[in-house]
């Protein structure tokens, strides 16, 4: 290979990519050259076919060992849409139009876990760190939900890592949506009901991220100024007090094929009370 100096136009070859189904090309990281030079070299001549193709998208993931490519594409017109800790995920629309190419990730997930038992008692923490620290509040588990993972499933982990309690999913009872939160992402807040497993009284506090774990009763969870003064947690208070007293089911979720691919998908819906003939 020649240093420094441009490729005989025979040994420039193509970027190794799919099409996808947008007629847009995704280049995966393991076909990449490690060399600028020769990426730079080959980047230019598979844009000129990709737009004699008139092909839309173009996809690169540049992994983190080769992230000296990034460079070379950004000044070709490419733009970051998304990192990983193992890569960075680098775009660009050919058409002269408008890009319509997705955004990256705009929501994060996060679960609040009600937890009743037997004796009518809520779980409860107070956090050691974030906005509460120090405050003395009494809330119930919170957490953020991990990629590829249910919201029944991340409730349940929350509990468990958090107290020690194994509880199992029983309902959703609120949904919020706000916005404005980490790198301006906005942010889904399910409010999950969960029924301890039987036996389930000793708890084992998370020292890193608690201060106290308790089991308050439900009169008293109720009471606390922090969520009853405030509108919107007064209302989710007042769902997990209506289902505590049987007055509220929630919504139930279940797995099911969701037909396109051979996966099932988590269903979150409310109960249908009568079923209408057509």
């Amino acid at each position: 290979m020649l240093i420094n100096e441009e490729l005989p136009v025979a040994e420039v070859t193509l970027l190794q990519g799919q099409e996808d189904r947008y007629e847009g090309i995704i280049v995966a990281g393991d076909g990449l050259p490690d060399d600028p030079e020769e990426f730079s070299q080959r980047l230019d001549h598979s844009l000129k076919v990709w737009q004699e193709q008139e092909r839309k998208g173009i996809w690169i993931k540049v992994p983190i060992s080769k992230v000296g490519l990034v460079e070379v594409a950004v000044r070709k017109g490419f733009i970051f849409h998304h990192a990983e800790p193992n890569y960075v995920q680098i775009t660009r629309w050919l058409p002269a139009t408008e890009s319509k190419l997705p955004a990256n990730a705009s929501h994060q997930v996060g679960v609040g876990c009600f937890v009743l038992n037997e004796d009518n008692h809520v779980l409860v923490v107070q956090e050691k760190n974030g906005p509460l620290k120090g405050r003395g509040v009494w809330k119930m588990v919170t957490g953020l939900v991990d990629a590829g993972e249910d919201i029944n499933d991340a409730a349940e982990r929350e509990v468990l890592e958090e107290t020690g309690v194994k509880a199992k999913f029983a309902a959703v009872l609120a949904l919020r949506q706000a916005h404005g939160f980490a790198f301006g992402k906005s942010d889904f807040f399910f409010v999950v009901a969960l029924r301890p497993e039987p036996g389930q009284t000793e708890l084992v506090m998370q020292e890193d991220e608690l201060d106290a774990v308790a089991w308050m009763p439900l009169e008293e969870y109720a009471a606390v100024p922090f969520q009853s003064s405030r509108p919107i947690l007064r209302q989710i208070l007042d769902c997990c007090i209506a289902y505590a007293k049987g007055d509220y089911l929630g919504m139930t979720g279940m797995k099911l094929e969701n037909g396109f691919k051979d996966r099932r998908d988590l269903l979150i819906h409310g109960e249908i009370t009568r079923k209408s003939a057509l």
